[in-house]
């Protein structure tokens, strides 16, 4: 493989290929985490419209009225976005959808390290903390048990790579 100029000048590139081909993806959290932040969510707009049609949230406080449409359209897009997460790892990058993309080069990883509540992954999704060598960093989110594989392997040749 050519190197770049940046390359030559710096430690050689960690190179890492998935074991199930080209690329792999898997949504970001558990389905079980997504119900209860789910119910949740419409827990909350449920809640505001009882308070409306009671006649909770006067139509005087007009100010209050729309901080809180502007805090419960947030709410919503959070949601969304988590909703439809999905993380992806290819020979190049690992990369998450989220409210803004996550990505990280391959080549440019430091340190990875796997966090996860064993006995609450049903609920608490496992998440991989990778750095670069510049210091950047960013935590990617993995409810796919084959992803949780191919991270346990990554972090694992990243580590041997590394020591040398």
């Amino acid at each position: 493989m050519n190197e770049t100029p940046v390359e030559a000048l710096g430690p050689p590139p960690f190179r890492f290929t998935p074991s199930d081909g080209p690329s792999i993806e898997g949504p970001a959290f558990s389905w079980s985490f997504k119900a209860l932040v789910t119910a949740l969510v419409f827990g909350m707009v449920f809640w505001f419209i009882q308070l409306w049609v009671n006649g909770k949230v006067s139509g005087g406080a007009v100010s209050i009225l729309s901080w809180f449409l502007a805090a419960l359209a947030m709410i919503l897009y959070t949601w969304w976005c988590m909703v439809r997460s999905v993380t992806t790892l290819n020979a190049q990058e690992l990369r998450q959808t989220w409210m803004w993309q996550k990505k990280m080069e391959l080549r440019e990883l430091a340190y990875c390290k796997l966090i996860r509540v064993r006995g609450l992954e049903w609920l608490i999704a496992p998440r991989l903390y990778a750095r670069t060598l510049m210091g950047k960093f960013a935590v990617f989110h993995c409810a796919d048990p084959r992803m949780l594989a191919e991270f346990e392997r990554l972090v694992a040749e990243l580590k041997a790579f590394r020591a040398m």
